[in-house]
């Protein structure tokens, strides 16, 4: 079974007596039913559990149970032997999207207190968006993503004490040994191949067969293609599949960014009449946007624009599988021909966003971009990243104009790449990319502060 770092959070909040349900929410196919289902049978003796999809396209048993008796009676008739006291009895729903009502009527399950309620839901996030009528105060929501690189690793038989002992030289600035290095990369190499979704992932390890991997993410995708025209289709007019079917061409210009007039062709369109179609694919969790901050200050959502967007797709096995296909050799091998930027700046992406980071970069007219910035806490600054998946990993002007303005007090900048070595100049760290995984809030000060 693939180790998920969230199983303790939900673990910890059904042993807790938090007067919240516990919403775990994020894209299909990472793993939110599985884990919970592990851990619900684990720690409970009746256990069960209802999928509000699978309902909605069967028996609609529950489309009309819009009260807590009501609600009662159409679990009875799924499992009525298993209903017996809060102590002992879980209660999963699953796709709770799927009947808004249930929303609503979480406050009142709980207040009912006769059990104990966990639910999921794939497209929750358009959801709550959608609705005024969700008891906010009654709930607690869990954002989950793909497996991060660290759990990758361990799914790839890397131990704690190994991992342990990285994060230790991470935070002192060190170097990982020659034969560690050449490990730890190769595995990096191959996760960007991969990615972090649960049934890639297992059969990498159980099969290491890059066919069938790259058959378990066409299959994802079109997954995600039929929910956005499901979509679509209640909400005429809107560009939701065009749109995300452009964020792997558009990661390979030079800007990144989206460009309103290469959705539909037409002059006068502005990024805000496609306002609901980028909350769609953000909050669906199948993009992850990226917006432009021009003046960085602390702390950065006070500063972000809404016009110069970027999207990254969720996992970086898809991208990968896009543009290669079943050829690893363009990663594998450092092919010099091959640009990977986009490849390696989506991971970064996915890493900081599943470590609890909102997503900025850095555009200025006059400095140029920088690739990410994050908030520094500690400093009450910001923190500049640069990610290089080629050999000129030193060259960074926009970084360096960055650094040079004094009144946004910068006191700690990274550059990552494959490098192995860890080192400083004129204000910058060096770090191999492998790095990133350990990047988190509260987490990001390595050392003494640089400038």
């Amino acid at each position: 079974m693939l180790y998920r770092k969230v199983e303790s959070y939900i673990e910890s909040h059904l042993r807790s007596d938090s007067n919240k349900v516990l919403i775990v929410d994020g894209a299909r196919q990472i793993g939110k039913s599985f884990i919970i289902r592990h851990v619900g049978q684990r720690l409970y003796k009746n256990y069960i559990e209802v999928n509000m999809e699978e309902d909605k396209l069967g028996d609609r048993i529950f489309a009309d149970a819009k009260t807590v008796n009501d609600f009662y009676l159409a679990l009875s008739v799924v499992a009525g032997d298993k209903m017996r006291d809060r102590i002992d009895t879980l209660v999963f729903i699953d796709e709770i999207q799927a009947y808004e009502h249930l929303l609503t009527l979480l406050k009142f399950l709980k207040e009912d207190n006769r059990f104990t309620y966990i639910a999921s839901g794939s497209l929750l996030g358009v959801t709550l968006r959608n609705s005024s009528s969700i008891p906010m105060g009654s709930i607690e929501i869990k954002h989950m993503y793909p497996l991060d690189f660290e759990e990758f690793l361990i799914a790839n038989g890397i131990g704690e004490f190994a991992i342990s002992t990285m994060r230790a030289q991470f935070l002192e600035r060190r170097s990982l040994p020659d034969s560690l290095h050449a490990k730890v990369l190769d595995l990096f190499k191959k996760y960007l191949i991969v990615g972090g979704l649960p049934d890639a992932v297992n059969t990498f390890v159980e099969e290491k067969n890059v066919v069938v991997i790259r058959k378990i993410q066409e299959d994802i995708l079109a997954l995600y293609g039929v929910d956005a025209s499901k979509y679509e289709k209640d909400h005429a007019k809107l560009k939701i599949q065009r749109i995300y079917s452009l964020i792997p061409s558009n990661l390979e210009n030079k800007k990144k960014r989206m460009v309103v007039k290469d959705i539909e062709g037409k002059k006068g369109k502005r990024m805000s009449d496609y306002e609901e179609e980028f909350d769609y694919l953000i909050s669906a969790g199948v993009a992850l946007a990226v917006r432009a901050i021009s003046a960085p200050s602390y702390p950065l959502v006070e500063n972000s624009g809404k016009n110069l967007l970027k999207l990254y797709l969720n996992d970086v096995g898809l991208l990968t599988g896009l543009f290669f296909k079943n050829n690893i050799q363009a990663i594998m091998q450092d092919m010099r021909s091959i640009n990977l930027g986009s490849v390696y700046e989506t991971v970064v992406a996915q890493e900081l966003r599943a470590h609890g980071f909102h997503l900025y970069y850095y555009d200025n007219k006059n400095n140029g971009e920088v690739d990410y910035l994050i908030d520094d806490t500690d400093h009450l600054s910001v923190m500049p990243l640069e990610i290089k998946s080629g050999k000129d990993y030193t060259v960074h002007s926009a970084l360096n104009k960055l650094l040079k303005v004094e009144t946004y007090n910068i006191r700690q900048a990274f550059v990552l790449s494959n490098e192995q070595k860890v080192y400083q100049r004129d204000g910058v760290t060096y770090l191999p990319i492998y790095y990133i995984m350990f990047f988190a809030p509260g987490n990001t000060v390595i050392g003494e502060a640089l400038l």
